[in-house]
C-alpha cells in the first residue's frame, strides 16, 4: 500500500505548495516594482520628459507586458484540466480502448485494432458517437498547432503543443479547421470526425492520442485532471514498473505455451501515430 504524505491542514501552507504561486508571486511584485520605477522617472524627475525616454519606458513596458502575458499563460495552463476532445453535450462512447499490458486480457482486447489481418495495440483511443453519425472535434487543452497532415492510414491528423513535454494528437478527421502554427484554446473547434483506413470497422471515428515526453499514455486515465498531474508524471519509472510486474506474474511454459505466447506477440504490434 502507498503511504502518502500528510495534507497540510494549514490553508496558508496549501497555497503556497500550489505550483502556480511562486510564478504568480514573482509577477506581480515585478509589475509593483516596474511601475514604481516609471512613476518615479515620468513624474519625479523632469530629465524624463524628452519624447526618447518617454520611447523608451514605453518599449519596456511592452517588454515586460509581453513577459508578463507569456508567464500568466503558463501558470493557467498548469491549472487547465485535461478534457476529452468532444462536446460535454455529446453522447459519446470509447470504442477502441488505450492498450494497457497491466489490464485484465478482456480489457487487453478491447485495445486491439485488427487491420490487414493483423493485430495492433492502440497507442490511443477511439471516440465515437452514440448513433455512429459525425461529430465535432474540440482541442483537449490549449496550445499550438505544430502539424496538419493526411495520412495514408489514419486520415487527417491534427497535432497540438502544450508545452515542452505535452502533445495530443487528433487523427481520423474528416474535416480540419486550423493550419500549422495556429494558437488553440481549450474547446476550440479543429474538426470533425471521419473515417480512416486504419480502423475501417470502427465507422465515423476520432482516434486521439496524449502523449508525455515522446510517450503514449493513456487518456483516460488523466481526463478531468489537471495538466499538473501529467508533468509530474514519471514515463520512466511507469515503464519500470510495467517490467516488475511482467517478471513477478511470469511462470515457467512449456515449449507448447512459449510458441503459442510467442504467435500471439507476433500478432499484436503497436503502431503509433507517431511513426
Amino acid at each position: 500500500m502507498k503511504k502518502f504524505d500528510e495534507v497540510p491542514k494549514n490553508k496558508w501552507v496549501r497555497l503556497i505548495r500550489k505550483r502556480w504561486f511562486l510564478p504568480a508571486v514573482y509577477i506581480t511584485i515585478a509589475g509593483l516594482i516596474l511601475s514604481a520605477v516609471v512613476w518615479y522617472q515620468t513624474i519625479g524627475n523632469p530629465w524624463m520628459k524628452s519624447s526618447d525616454m518617454r520611447d523608451e519606458i514605453e518599449q519596456m513596458g511592452d517588454n515586460f507586458a509581453t513577459d508578463f502575458d507569456e508567464e500568466a499563460q503558463s501558470v493557467l495552463q498548469q491549472q487547465e484540466t485535461i478534457k476529452m476532445p468532444i462536446d460535454e453535450k455529446m453522447e459519446a462512447e470509447i470504442v477502441t480502448k488505450f492498450y494497457d499490458y497491466n489490464a485484465e486480457e478482456a480489457e487487453q482486447e478491447k485495445g486491439l485494432t485488427l487491420y490487414n489481418n493483423r493485430y495492433y495495440q492502440s497507442t490511443g483511443i477511439d471516440i465515437a458517437h452514440s448513433s455512429g453519425e459525425a461529430f465535432d472535434v474540440v482541442a483537449s487543452l490549449s496550445g499550438t498547432v505544430t502539424e496538419v497532415k493526411e495520412d495514408p492510414l489514419l486520415g487527417n491528423v491534427v497535432t497540438i503543443s502544450h508545452g515542452d513535454s505535452i502533445m495530443t494528437h487528433y487523427a481520423s478527421l474528416g474535416e480540419v479547421l486550423v493550419d500549422a502554427g495556429a494558437k488553440i484554446e481549450q474547446g476550440d473547434k479543429i474538426g470533425t470526425a471521419g473515417k480512416n483506413v486504419f480502423n475501417e470497422s470502427g465507422g465515423t471515428h476520432l482516434h486521439f492520442e496524449l502523449h508525455k515526453d515522446g510517450v503514449e499514455v493513456n487518456p483516460e486515465q488523466f481526463f478531468n485532471e489537471q495538466v499538473s498531474k501529467l508533468e509530474e508524471f514519471n514515463v520512466e519509472a511507469a515503464d519500470m514498473d510495467q517490467m516488475e510486474d511482467e517478471e513477478e506474474t511470469h511462470t515457467p511454459s512449456t515449449d507448447e505455451n512459449k510458441q503459442e505466447k510467442q504467435k500471439e506477440k507476433n500478432d499484436e504490434v503497436s503502431f503509433s501515430i507517431t511513426t
